[in-house]
């Protein structure tokens, strides 16, 4: 299993969900707001500059949806401009589902 955990413009999360939610056997996936300052700043000067407001979306996947996902991430959220986002992949060791106690290394 693998953690997908990306960072992206909000105008583009309805239609990248849109797309994951059409994949067979997608798991599902989490969505907080999030901000921060990244490679697209905006000056160079010591002052201060706000914070760039963002998307972010987690997903735990089985490894065989990994690379799938990652090309729908990024042809859904690729703009073209700077900030369009950074896509992060972890390894996952285990899952344990809180209601049943049911632990699972190999599917979320």
């Amino acid at each position: 299993m693998k953690e997908i955990r990306a960072y992206i413009q909000p105008y583009v999360l309805h239609d990248l969900i849109s797309k994951l939610l059409d994949l067979p056997g997608f798991p599902g996936i989490s969505v907080s707001d999030c901000s921060g300052i990244g490679t697209e700043r905006l000056s160079t000067s010591h002052q201060f500059e706000p914070f760039f407001l963002r998307k972010r979306i987690e997903m735990i996947v089985p490894d065989e949806l990994v690379e799938t996902i990652v090309s729908i991430l990024i042809e859904h959220a690729h703009t073209g401009n700077p900030g369009d986002g950074r896509i992060f992949i972890l390894d996952v060791q285990e899952g344990i589902r809180i209601s049943t106690k049911e632990r699972s290394q190999d599917r979320p």
